[in-house]
């Protein structure tokens, strides 16, 4: 779900980092000190996930672990993500700088809606609700990619919709991953890893 860069609109680049500097102030905010190894954890498994990538226009699809990442940090999330993805851009310039506010304001919204599904369910319905907060936070990233893509060109339109096609099964595959790794980390560690998150 990263956005190259010289794809995007300047109104579509406003707006992400927009969005994402509203998203980093709440996420530094919500963020405890005790949470901070945690974070730094996600973090770097986002960084190195979504390294193993396809190609895809002006993007690519991959995995994320968006989900996963939402139901652990909430909206600590948002800052984990800036980070990796800013160590991206400026080490191996996957993504960009420029695009940054874009893609972390997608990849952000995404984690936080899969954070939502994952908390909204009761702790009862834990692994139905990881696998709808992976599978969520896959569609509405590749939604709002879409979207972006969309809103910066019209002749984008169709690279925008094969982008979004292309990450459908992704979501489900996402789906069953973040469903094990919860079920896997909520056995492993229920306190220290899912305190936060209700479970």
């Amino acid at each position: 779900m990263h956005i190259s860069e010289g794809v995007l609109s300047a109104p579509v680049l406003a707006a992400g980092w927009a969005v994402t500097a509203a998203g980093l102030a709440a996420g530094l905010r919500k963020t405890r000190a005790e949470d901070l190894p945690k974070t730094a954890l996600v973090s770097g498994a986002l960084f190195l996930i979504s390294l193993v990538r396809v190609p895809l226009g002006p993007s690519s699809i991959h995995l994320t672990l968006l989900g996963l990442a939402g139901a652990l940090l909430g909206w600590s999330a948002v800052p984990a993500l800036f980070t990796a993805l800013f160590l991206q851009g400026l080490l191996l310039q996957f993504g960009g700088l420029l695009s940054l506010g874009v893609n972390t304001a997608v990849m952000g919204s995404a984690a936080l809606a899969g954070y939502g599904v994952f908390r909204a369910l009761p702790r009862r319905f834990r692994l139905p609700a990881a696998f709808a907060a992976g599978f969520i936070a896959v569609a509405v990233g590749a939604a709002l990619v879409t979207a972006a893509l969309f809103f910066s060109s019209g002749n984008l339109a169709l690279t925008a919709g094969l982008i979004f096609a292309a990450n459908l099964p992704l979501a489900a595959a996402e789906g069953v991953i973040t469903l094990f790794m919860v079920l896997f980390l909520a056995r492993a560690l229920p306190d220290h890893v899912f305190g936060q998150a209700g479970i």
